[in-house]
C-alpha cells in the first residue's frame, strides 16, 4: 500500500494550502483516512480523520472551523483543505490509514497502519 501527499508550500498567515493524499489499490472497503502533522520539536499529533465508509468526519480542536477533510473515492485520494492558516500550523504533514474501522475513527498514531512520506506545510 502506498500513501503520497503533495500539496505542501509556503503561504502567508491567513492563507490556504490543500493538502492531497493519493493512494493504491487495495481490498479494503472500510477504513478511516486520517492527516496528522509534525512540528519540529513535538511529538506527531493528529488534525483530522474521515470513514471512508459513510464520510464521518473528525477534527481536532485547534484546526476545527478552519481546516476540511474529503475524500474523492473514484481517485481514491483524501484531502485536506486548510483555511486561515497560522503560524502554528507550520509542520510536515502525513496522511496514514487505518483498516478495518467502522465509522469510530481512531486518532492514535499508533492506530494507524499505513503512512505517507509527509509534505512540509510552512506558514509565516
Amino acid at each position: 500500500v502506498q500513501l503520497v501527499e503533495s500539496g505542501g508550500g509556503s503561504v502567508q498567515a491567513g492563507g490556504s494550502l490543500r493538502l492531497s493524499c493519493a493512494r493504491s489499490t487495495w481490498k479494503y472497503s472500510t477504513y478511516c483516512m486520517g492527516w496528522f502533522r509534525q512540528a519540529p520539536g513535538k511529538e506527531r499529533e493528529w488534525v483530522a480523520v474521515i470513514w471512508i465508509g459513510g464520510a464521518q468526519t473528525y477534527y481536532a480542536a485547534s484546526v476545527k472551523g478552519r481546516f476540511t477533510i474529503s475524500h474523492e473515492a473514484a481517485k481514491s485520494t483524501t484531502y485536506l483543505q486548510m483555511n486561515s492558516l497560522k503560524p502554528e500550523d507550520t509542520a510536515v504533514y502525513s496522511c496514514a490509514a487505518a483498516v478495518g474501522w467502522d465509522e469510530l475513527c481512531p486518532t492514535a498514531v499508533a492506530s494507524f497502519d499505513h503512512w505517507g512520506q509527509g509534505t512540509q506545510v510552512t506558514v509565516s
